[in-house]
């Protein structure tokens, strides 16, 4: 339901660009805004779930969501949008770190990696199915305002069912559980801080690429003048690669290790993005799919590996960072590459992502040695 929700958000920016007469650097700040709120209220979900259980929050989130979109259908200018996106970002920003944590508690190695692939890979059959239902929706001439006032309607109505079927109880001795766990407990519970800071690294650059490629895809796709009827699922097209790649990522890390995964699937992100650019005709659309396996497989392996450097017991601490930087990448990133569009062109904007894609090269190998550290100090 979350991830449906943000991507949607991709579907609606050419309409929105056309309807208000939009500048490219305009069009990045829509989509900056709503990862900006979830960019300042990841850590805090994180520390919150420590009182009042991950469940509740995940529910008071998905409302949220749900209530921004509501307010998306009824404003009637630019920044009317962007506030209202703002209020779905805040609602956004109690999901990933909640439910990784939970997750991650759950499962021991390496079944937790493939689970929290299969998790993300989730996320994406939302994306895509969300995506697809906008891009068909407006296809036959229903406008913006009544399908975000529909998705509204849907968050709402699912989140009350979740809590329904949930239970209120089960999430109060959760909580209580919890807050015994943590209480000897001090600071972030990061066994190696290099290590750390190095996984953050790559995930703010993954994050900095995914996005802005979402955002602008739809456009890239304009300017190589692929065929109309086939410019509109775009991002579908990616998302349905991201599916397979989330859990091959997972289910890869699991079996030939993190840093190999890593690796393989970043030098085949910066080899795609290159050639969907440069390939002629309707060829870059059909790519897509096989870009958005390697693009967006990338995640499942990096926020896997969270787990090997934060103690169990602050999972959910260790999630909201990582996640709060991705989301700070995503807040930054299509607002930079609107600009560079804007002044430079696509060439240059395309060039530039799949250079900052191998710069995780170097820093793969000292995460390398940090899992290193942390395995001999287990031994």
């Amino acid at each position: 339901m979350h991830d449906g929700l943000s991507s949607s958000v991709y579907v609606l920016l050419p309409i929105l660009a056309q309807h208000f007469s939009l500048g490219f650097s305009q069009i990045g700040l829509i989509r900056a805004v709503y990862t900006g709120a979830m960019w300042l209220l990841e850590i805090p979900a994180g520390i919150l779930s420590e009182r009042f259980g991950e469940r509740r929050l995940l529910v008071l989130g998905i409302i949220g969501s749900g209530i921004g979109f509501f307010a998306v259908s009824f404003t009637d200018g630019y920044y009317g949008v962007l506030l209202a996106l703002f209020v779905a970002g805040c609602g956004a920003a109690f999901q990933h770190s909640l439910c990784s944590s939970l997750i991650s508690q759950s499962f021991g190695e390496p079944e937790r990696r493939i689970a929290l692939g299969s998790y993300n890979a989730s996320g994406d059959i939302g994306k895509l199915t969300f995506t697809l239902v906008s891009s068909l929706l407006l296809g036959i001439g229903v406008g913006w305002q009544t399908i975000t006032l529909g998705y509204g309607v849907l968050a709402v109505t699912v989140a009350l069912t979740i809590w329904i079927l949930l239970g209120a109880k089960s999430a109060g001795i959760l909580s209580a559980i919890k807050l015994k766990e943590i209480a000897g407990s001090n600071g972030w519970g990061i066994k190696d801080r290099l290590g750390f800071t190095n996984l953050a690294a790559i995930v703010f650059l993954d994050s900095l690429i995914q996005d802005g490629f979402l955002v602008f895809i739809t456009f890239v796709m304009i300017e190589k003048q692929v065929s109309t009827g086939l410019v509109a699922f775009a991002v579908a097209a990616t998302l349905s690669g991201g599916i397979c790649g989330k859990f091959a990522g997972g289910l890869l890390a699991a079996r030939i290790g993190v840093i190999r995964s890593i690796v393989l699937f970043e030098l085949l992100t910066a080899i795609g993005i290159m050639l969907v650019f440069y390939a002629p005709g309707n060829i870059p659309f059909f790519l897509l799919p096989l870009v958005g396996v390697f693009l967006q497989g990338s995640s499942s392996i990096t926020y896997g590996t969270v787990s090997n450097l934060v103690h169990t017991n602050q999972q959910s601490r260790g999630f909201s960072i990582i996640y709060t930087i991705a989301n700070s990448a995503s807040f930054v990133g299509p607002a930079i590459f609107g600009l560079i569009i804007d002044s430079l062109g696509f060439k240059v904007m395309m060039t530039i992502m799949a250079t900052l894609v191998l710069v995780t090269l170097p820093l793969c190998y000292l995460l390398k040695s940090a899992l290193e550290r942390i395995q001999s100090s287990i031994n």
